[in-house]
């Protein structure tokens, strides 16, 4: 791909490139700051709480704020979801290959949980978020095959 000015891009700076040109990562703000703004307005004001929920009296910090729990791979000629939990021993992961049928399509469904503060932008990139936080990191296969249980 090659920017406004006609010069090429790798694959890396074409995908940030992209990324630029569509989205402005807002001011990162706190909940709070969130809540006690425009505090005259009060349908605002109960709009807001109706989305954020309660501020939380304490916020254990030691609870990243995001929570990657499962990654699925979803396929309708599958005969069923391949699933990793990820919220448990991560190195089970490494020596297991997941097996897909060769010549099928499939989609990545990524659950997350997000315990504070609100994320902006958050990316599956397979390797960060907009701030540069890596969340969970895992190593996994995927064994592409003829049939689905070779």
């Amino acid at each position: 791909m090659a920017d406004k000015e006609g010069v090429m891009l790798s694959l890396e700076e074409e995908e940030d490139a992209d990324v630029a040109l569509a989205y402005k990562t807002p001011e990162k703000k706190s909940l709070r700051e969130i809540q006690e703004l425009d505090p005259g307005d009060e349908s605002l004001r109960k709009y807001k709480q109706a989305l954020l929920g309660a501020i939380p009296a304490a916020v254990d910090a030691s609870v990243p704020n995001v929570q990657v729990t499962r990654l699925t791979l979803m396929c309708e000629q599958a005969p069923g979801p391949i699933t990793m939990e990820l919220t448990g021993d991560l190195e089970v992961l490494r020596g297991r290959a997941f097996v897909l049928k060769e010549g099928v399509d499939y989609r990545v469904k990524v659950s997350f949980k997000v315990n504070r503060e609100i994320v902006c932008g958050l990316r599956c990139l397979h390797v960060t978020d907009d701030d540069k936080t890596e969340h969970l990191s895992w190593e996994w296969g995927l064994c592409i095959k003829k049939a689905w249980e070779d």
